[in-house]
């Protein structure tokens, strides 16, 4: 999540979040928290816009679930510690999504394997009818005729 976003989160200022992380600088290495470089930056700005104020005057901040924990640690206010236990229900809800998922492709494999042990059990069925059903489309054999054919010559 964004910086800004956070601060949004926290009901705190970003440049306040911003200071309250430098001053902790150790509590956030790399996979905790980072800074995007000018091009990511340029990126994001042209899909979402510039701010009316001529946009930051650093690149923003961006942290990760850990990053987020050791926040709320550092930002000892009511609202920073709610939204905190909120944000971490919602990994867990996202973590349990993905766990559970491979359960999911197990069910979905063993109904694969269902589906094909039935159509080799019935496989003689299933031609039996398309062979029927082939039979009624097919036009019917030319047969002879059946009685005297008049001469008018």
């Amino acid at each position: 999540m964004f910086d800004m976003d956070l601060a949004t989160l926290y009901q705190v200022e970003t440049k306040y979040l911003n200071r309250t992380v430098k001053r902790h600088l150790k509590r956030f290495p790399p996979d905790f928290m980072f800074q995007l470089t000018d091009k990511e930056w340029e990126n994001l700005r042209c899909q979402i816009g510039t701010s009316k104020w001529g946009g930051l005057r650093y690149l923003p901040y961006v942290f990760t679930e850990q990053g987020i924990a050791m926040l709320s640690g550092l930002l000892n206010s009511d609202i920073a510690i709610n939204v905190n236990i909120q944000i971490m229900r919602a990994f867990v809800q996202l973590r349990h999504f993905v766990l559970t998922k491979t359960d999911t492709d197990e069910q979905i494999n063993e109904l694969r394997k269902l589906l094909l042990l039935y159509m080799e059990n019935n496989d003689n069925r299933v031609n039996e009818i398309i062979i029927a059903l082939n039979n009624l489309i097919a036009k019917p054999p030319e047969t002879r005729r059946i009685g005297f054919t008049v001469d008018n010559s």
